[in-house]
């Protein structure tokens, strides 16, 4: 369901990550991918219960609810991705090995036609959302974040994370390393490659874009959230 202006929301509706929500939703017509719907009104979101964490970190509720359907081929998920019977747009990737997390520098201000865009895309959700605050453009992050992963058959993968999460802890760590990018870029690094990928077991939640996705790129995927429970010796019986 897209676009929620999260930020824009009253207090009481901006809902936690693992969150079930409630809401009056309607299909998304100039967009084909299946799983793409808009809210009506965005105060008609209701949260619901949360789902916990555990005290083990083995996310167990957590993983019932989001491990339904895992990808581990990258060839499977992109003839999927094609097929005009699926045309999935939204899915979960176990990575068979995750190799390498990337920190590269990028344009540091946005551009005038994406300023543009998105100062148009915002008046368009004042018009319909029934959301009526103002609309602050946050600062572009100077970097771009990615994991380098195989899947099953070797097949290697280089896809960039957009999660607002990595978002909000390179700016935490910026104001904490008092302006040092440098430092800021390592801690974001401890985090994603040795808290993450040498700790824990990495399930990578992954999205395509309208555009990619609409012109049949060889990959249409970026990584929206990241997933990282801690490993599981055996899996609970009921899962």
């Amino acid at each position: 369901m897209y676009p929620i202006p999260f930020r824009k929301l009253d207090y009481e509706k901006r809902y936690k990550k693992f969150c079930w929500v409630e809401a009056d939703i309607e299909r998304n017509l100039t967009d084909k991918r299946p799983e793409s719907y808009k809210i009506k009104n965005h105060n008609t979101i209701t949260i619901k219960d949360e789902i916990p964490t555990d005290h083990e970190g083995s996310w167990h509720l957590r993983r019932k609810a989001l491990l339904k359907n895992v990808y581990i081929n990258k060839a499977r998920l992109i003839k999927d991705a094609y097929n005009p019977h699926k045309y999935t747009s939204l899915a979960i990737f176990h990575p068979a090995e995750i190799t390498n997390f990337k920190i590269e520098p990028v344009e540091r201000e946005w551009s005038k036609r994406k300023l543009e865009a998105i100062q148009a895309h915002a008046q368009q959700i004042d018009l319909f959302s029934g959301v009526k605050k103002p609309f602050d453009i946050v600062n572009k992050i100077p970097y771009a974040f990615s994991y380098e992963f195989l899947d099953d058959e070797k097949r290697k993968s280089t896809l960039q994370i957009i999660d607002w999460e990595i978002g909000a802890l390179y700016w935490n760590c910026l104001e904490r390393a008092s302006g040092n990018e440098q430092k800021a870029c390592d801690d974001v690094r401890k985090k994603y490659w040795y808290d993450f990928v040498k700790r824990k077991d990495v399930y990578l939640i992954l999205g395509t874009t309208l555009e990619y996705h609409s012109k049949n790129a060889l990959n249409p995927f970026l990584i929206i959230g990241v997933f990282p429970p801690k490993h599981e010796v055996q899996m609970a019986l009921e899962f």
